[in-house]
C-alpha cells in the first residue's frame, strides 16, 4: 500500500492478497479502530502509517491461515463476546446447537448441576451460565492458558462457572451431575482437513486414529459422575452420529437422539443416564 493509502485501496489490496472481502474489512476496522459499517460511508477515508502498517501484517498473517478470530482477539458465541487466542479453538456456531439442546434439559427455576468437558475458551459454560442463571456450572480444560482465558472471559462477562484443570472427570471425583456437555477433540489423526487448522491447537482437533478416543473416555467414564435421570449431550463430527449412539448404547444410556447443525449434519448426539 502507499503512503496515500484510502479505505478503498486498503480493500482493493486484500483482494490482490487473496483475502475475502468480508474478513479484510473485520480487519481493516480493527486496524482503524472503526465498526465495519464506518468503512462502507468512509471509502475516501485515508490510513496513516502506523495503520497501514498495522493493516498490512493482519493482511498477510490471514493470507497465510490464522483465523480471524485471533486477529482480532474475540469471537461472538450464543450472545457473549469472547476472548479468543492460539491456545484454544475458535468457537464454532455449530456448537451452538449443543447450547441450544443443552438448555432445553435445563429447567430454568432448577439449581441443576452442569459439568462442561474440555471448556476452551468457556463458550459453552458461559452461554449455559448467562440463560440459566439458577444452574451450577463447572468447566473443566487439561490445558491451564486455556482455563485462564476461559477464566478471564467469566469474570469480563460477570458468570460465575467453577474452573477446574485437569483431564476430562478427573478434577470432579466423588460428584455428579445433572447434565454433562462436551464438545471434544473428535477429527481423526491423519484427517487431512487438519492442514487448514494448523493454527489452532492440534490437541483440541484431533483424538486418535478414528477421531473417538476422547468420546470414549467420556462416554465410558460419564455414569460415575451423572444422578439417574442425567443427560450426557456430546457434540461430534457429521459422519460419527452413528458411532457415538452406539457407544451411549453400550454405555447402558437410554433416550438417545441426534441433533442437526445449521449445515444440516448431525452434529450432537446424546443419552440419559438410566441410573
Amino acid at each position: 500500500m502507499s503512503a496515500a493509502a484510502t479505505v478503498a485501496t486498503a480493500l482493493q489490496a486484500a483482494r490482490r492478497a487473496g483475502v475475502d472481502r468480508l474478513d479484510a474489512r473485520l480487519l481493516l476496522g480493527h486496524a482503524l479502530g472503526r465498526p465495519p459499517g464506518w468503512l462502507l460511508a468512509h471509502d475516501d477515508a485515508a490510513l496513516d502509517a502506523a495503520q497501514q502498517a498495522r493493516y498490512a501484517e493482519l493482511l498477510a498473517r490471514r493470507a497465510a491461515g490464522e483465523p480471524v478470530a485471533y486477529l482480532l482477539g474475540s469471537k461472538e458465541f450464543f450472545g457473549l463476546e469472547l476472548a479468543v487466542g492460539p491456545e484454544v479453538l475458535v468457537p464454532r456456531p455449530d456448537t451452538e446447537t449443543l447450547v441450544e439442546w443443552a438448555l432445553e434439559r435445563l429447567l430454568p427455576e432448577a439449581s441443576s448441576r452442569v459439568l462442561d468437558l474440555g471448556t476452551g475458551s468457556g463458550a459453552i459454560a458461559l452461554a449455559l451460565a448467562r440463560h440459566r442463571p439458577r444452574a451450577r456450572v463447572a468447566a473443566v480444560d487439561a490445558s491451564p492458558t486455556a482455563l485462564a482465558l476461559a477464566a478471564a472471559n467469566g469474570r469480563r462477562l460477570g458468570l460465575p462457572v467453577e474452573w477446574l484443570h485437569g483431564d476430562w472427570f478427573s478434577p470432579v471425583a466423588g460428584r455428579r451431575f445433572e447434565l454433562v456437555v462436551s464438545n471434544p477433540p473428535y477429527v481423526a489423526e491423519r484427517d487431512p482437513h487438519l492442514a487448514a487448522l494448523v493454527h489452532e491447537p492440534r490437541g483440541a482437533l484431533a483424538s486418535g486414529p478414528d477421531g473417538l478416543d476422547a468420546l470414549r473416555a467420556i462416554v465410558r467414564a460419564a455414569p460415575g459422575h451423572l444422578e439417574p435421570g442425567g443427560w450426557l449431550l456430546l457434540e461430534h463430527g457429521h459422519d460419527q452420529a452413528p458411532a457415538v449412539a452406539g457407544l451411549l448404547a453400550a454405555g447402558g444410556f437410554t433416550e438417545i437422539s441426534s441433533r442437526r447443525d445449521l449445515a444440516d449434519h448431525w452434529r450432537c448426539t446424546g443419552g440419559r443416564h438410566a441410573g
